[in-house]
């Protein structure tokens, strides 16, 4: 009887003395440990990257910390520009060349004094050729420049996604059985 009593004091002892919590500190201590990523996911990353890369060629790729990427942008910008320069002057070389014939002048072709000789047609067709190579390059350019605006954007995109061993995709060579040839296929693993 008399543990009886020591254990009925002792609970309520325990019972007054002993704080207790209710269920409005238990939400704050939840909202407390919430897991908060040390990389804030950042709307207008992309766009950023877009709108630098469009204003600077490059500046878009050093934006995402891509910098090996900036000499490849430039590349490949200048060497658009480089043919189209090229064209352009043959272009215009020839052009001027055939003016200079039909008005009974000496030109570059002509075959006088060393020069190479081009006939009417041959000079007609260069003109065509030049200009369409000129064309091109200058398409080819705009494209390159389009492209390293979509590639900036689209890496600022990616960069934001996890990207861990979590997720693989990797190629495999496994014995087929019924022939007893090797296949290469791609094995895609999920591990949580």
């Amino acid at each position: 009887m008399l543990y009886k009593k020591f254990y009925i004091l002792l609970v309520a002892s325990l019972f007054f003395t002993i704080n207790s919590y209710s269920q409005e500190d238990l939400i704050i201590k939840a909202k407390d440990t919430t897991y908060t990523s040390p990389n804030e996911f950042d709307m207008l990353s992309p766009a950023r990257a877009a709108f630098y890369s469009a204003i600077l060629p490059g500046l878009g790729q050093a934006y995402n910390k891509k910098y090996w990427k900036i000499p490849l942008v430039y590349a490949a910008l200048g060497s658009g520009v480089y043919f189209y320069d090229l064209n352009n002057t043959n272009y215009n070389r020839a052009r001027t060349a055939f003016k200079l014939r039909l008005d009974g002048k000496p030109n570059e072709f002509d075959g006088v004094g060393g020069n190479i000789f081009l006939s009417d047609d041959a000079l007609v067709r260069a003109q065509k050729s030049y200009k369409k190579d000129k064309d091109l390059s200058l398409l080819v350019t705009v494209a390159l420049y389009v492209l390293q605006v979509l590639e900036a954007s689209t890496n600022a995109h990616l960069l934001q996604h996890n990207v861990d061993n979590n997720l693989t995709l990797s190629p495999q060579i496994i014995k087929d059985a019924t022939n007893n040839k090797s296949v290469v296929v791609a094995s895609l693993n999920f591990k949580f």
